[in-house]
């Protein structure tokens, strides 16, 4: 997969980290996208020192100005995008119980702007790259929590789960997936969710009880699909079919 560049937002940790590790490692140049110079120097330098060709890119999704340069920069260096991985994305909820109506619009605000608007800020400033491509990939990070059947199966292990911020963000997301592959579906250009599972990373303050990496291999799979490979599906980790990977519901 020389010659394939892929850009990879909120790339300096966790799961956008090894997300960049494992396409490095398929040959793919790496672009690190972080709010955070320091930290994306550093990533940067780490994914080299593996054998990786990774450059930092600054990136702030919630700042149109911060996504406009790093398309600017893309194209004057690299001329189009082969892949774009949607993985930035926060965690906040209201309340010692995160119940709905403890939820403050402010919070709301706050995740969405992340979690939603800025993926289709990206997503919007890199098509035109995307479109340049022999046959681009979108894979935007979601979660089981934004299936609003699985979270409103009685018998399934999320049901108790009533926080909204979070999992309304991933809900949205998914319909966003759904609406672009709907509108590239006559291109080469495929688009997925990812379902990471519950994944251990500074997003959960490492709660969780899978691997940063085995979170990565979901968007590694998405991003390199083959052509005749699905989209407009979340897929990854199914908890409540005892694991193993495949399509979730909407």
């Amino acid at each position: 997969m020389t010659n394939t560049t892929a850009l990879i937002t909120g790339a300096n940790k966790g799961i956008g980290f090894a997300t960049a590790r494992q396409l490095g490692g398929l040959g793919m140049t790496v672009l690190v996208g972080a709010r955070d110079a320091d930290r994306g120097r550093a990533a940067e330098q780490k994914l080299r020192d593996g054998g990786a060709d990774a450059r930092f890119v600054p990136l702030d999704v919630t700042d149109a100005e911060s996504v406009a340069a790093a398309a600017k920069l893309v194209e004057s260096e690299y001329g189009r995008l082969d892949v774009l991985v949607n993985n930035a994305g926060i965690i906040l909820a209201d309340g010692t119980r995160a119940l709905p109506s403890e939820t403050t619009v402010a919070t709301l605000r706050r995740v969405f702007e992340t979690n939603v608007f800025g993926v289709a800020t990206v997503t919007n400033a890199l098509l035109p790259l995307l479109l340049r491509a022999p046959a681009a990939r979108i894979v935007n990070v979601s979660s089981e929590v934004g299936s609003i059947a699985v979270m409103t199966d009685p018998d399934g292990a999320l049901f108790e789960l009533t926080s909204v911020p979070y999992p309304s963000s991933k809900t949205a997301l998914n319909m966003l997936t759904a609406m672009y592959a709907k509108e590239l579906r006559d291109t080469p250009i495929k688009v997925n969710a990812a379902n990471p599972g519950y994944c251990a990373t500074d997003l959960n303050s490492h709660n969780g009880f899978r691997t940063a990496e085995q979170g990565a291999e979901v968007s590694v799979h998405l991003a390199t699909l083959p052509a005749d490979g699905p989209s407009g599906l979340l897929w990854g980790f199914q908890m409540d079919a005892g694991g193993g990977y495949g399509v979730l519901p909407w």
